[in-house]
């Protein structure tokens, strides 16, 4: 992945920042979000955001760099650079939505095995 050298007017820069982050904010669900960033990124670079974001999720939970490096196969450097962002603005706010969503299906795992203890199933 490579970045031109050649720097972009500011005022421009601006402009397609925010229409990035405009799309992004429109995107209504997961199949619009895949099917944007798919076409959108490259397979690496979809690789290094994700990655990017296992790690955050791995330190979050306390796992070791050690466990982290076998289980994503990435550098020490690379779980070190994702450490230096946790506790910032949007790394919070990434890993607050992550686990809204890991609470979410939790308790819908668990509330299916509610009622199907409590509702008589239908036999066919």
């Amino acid at each position: 992945m490579q970045v031109s050298k050649r720097r972009l007017n500011k005022n421009i820069e601006k402009q397609i920042f925010d229409i990035f982050y405009q799309m992004v904010a429109d995107t209504k669900n997961r199949e619009e979000v895949e099917t944007i960033l798919v076409d959108l990124f490259t397979e690496t670079e979809m690789q290094v955001m994700t990655k990017r974001l296992a790690i955050a999720i791995f330190l979050d939970k306390g796992r070791s760099y050690e466990n982290i490096r076998n289980t994503l196969k990435v550098s020490s450097a690379t779980i070190a650079s994702v450490g230096e962002i946790m506790g910032s603005a949007g790394m919070e706010l990434a890993l607050q939505k992550v686990k809204a969503e890991e609470w979410a299906d939790e308790w819908a795992e668990k509330i299916s095995g509610w009622v199907g203890k409590v509702l008589p199933v239908k036999k066919s």
